[in-house]
């Protein structure tokens, strides 16, 4: 009796998280296949039902998205931003995470506490400090040599994307750094190996899943991130990236009813995102797991 009664409430369970996972599900998929649809509708479209099926596949919308509306340069600029920030990113995160989780020496409790206070820092707050700061750089600059260049500058923006990405980084990866094994580092100290050919050529081969997972989350987080882009690239003349780029290009398309182009401009935002998250999800989910949990 009792063991029927535990089916059947295991049954109810699972019926219930199913349920709540459809849910889920279509609130995420019904509105991203909606943009999909609408992206390839004529103007005249928009009009009538929403949610009719577009009478055919209007590409004239991306290509009106990518020249006129410069969603081309723009998605240049992302790249540019997205790829430089992800290698100053490694270059620090990396030999950091490496030294904090191997290595006993002093300040080095200092250091810990202070990348892992990091993660408890919205940057969102710290926008506004850090535009006054590379405000006052570049009127410093301009006073002494001329010019200015550290708003407005693709470089800049990419060295402060990796900045705040630094504390989760270093938590994540130096977690997994602590699990790996000491006696390959032993064999390769005993073969005459240095710290730094360790480093290369033993532990980042062995925390590959860790790396492709920071790799892969960063790069959303960079590509999508929009409020330190719009702060810091506040000139007329270009230099946004593809999420500020396309915020201009909804106002502009809205006040001219141009609804097929703003959606289009929409769908080239997200696409990329979408396809390397449905590519890389398993390796993406269980890369932070391993390296959170077993830390």
């Amino acid at each position: 009796m009792e063991l029927k009664e535990k089916q059947t409430s295991t049954k109810v369970y699972k019926a219930f998280i199913y349920v709540a996972l459809i849910a889920l599900a279509v609130t995420i998929v019904v509105p991203v296949a909606w943009v999909f649809m609408a992206s390839i509708k004529q103007n005249s479209e928009f009009y009538g039902n929403p949610w009719a099926l577009p009478l055919g596949f209007y590409w004239q919308n991306f290509v009106d998205a990518w020249n006129t509306a410069k969603m081309g340069e723009y998605m240049l600029n992302s790249v540019i931003v997205t790829i430089l920030a992800l290698l100053i990113l490694l270059a620090v995160a990396l030999p950091a995470a490496y030294c904090l989780s191997r290595f006993h020496f002093r300040g080095r409790r200092f250091f810990h506490v202070a990348f892992m206070a990091g993660l408890f820092i919205n940057v969102n707050y710290i926008v506004v400090p850090i535009f006054l700061m590379l405000r006052d750089g570049d009127t410093f600059l301009k006073n002494v040599f001329g010019f200015s260049f550290l708003l407005n500058n693709l470089v800049v923006l990419a060295i402060v994307y990796a900045a705040t990405a630094l504390p989760f980084t270093i938590y994540l990866l130096s977690g997994y750094f602590a699990t790996l094994p000491h006696d390959f580092e032993e064999a390769a100290y005993i073969d005459g190996a240095g710290y730094g050919r360790t480093m290369l050529h033993i532990i980042f081969p062995m925390a590959q899943p860790s790396i492709i997972t920071i790799i892969l989350f960063n790069f959303l987080s960079f590509w999508n991130e929009y409020i330190i882009s719009m702060t810091l690239m506040n000139s007329a003349t270009g230099g946004k990236t593809l999420p500020v780029g396309l915020l201009n290009l909804m106002q502009a398309q809205q006040s001219a009813a141009q609804y097929g182009t703003m959606y289009a401009g929409l769908v080239m935002v997200m696409l990329p995102t979408l396809i390397l998250y449905i590519c890389v999800q398993k390796k993406l989910i269980q890369g932070m797991t391993v390296g959170g949990l077993k830390g």
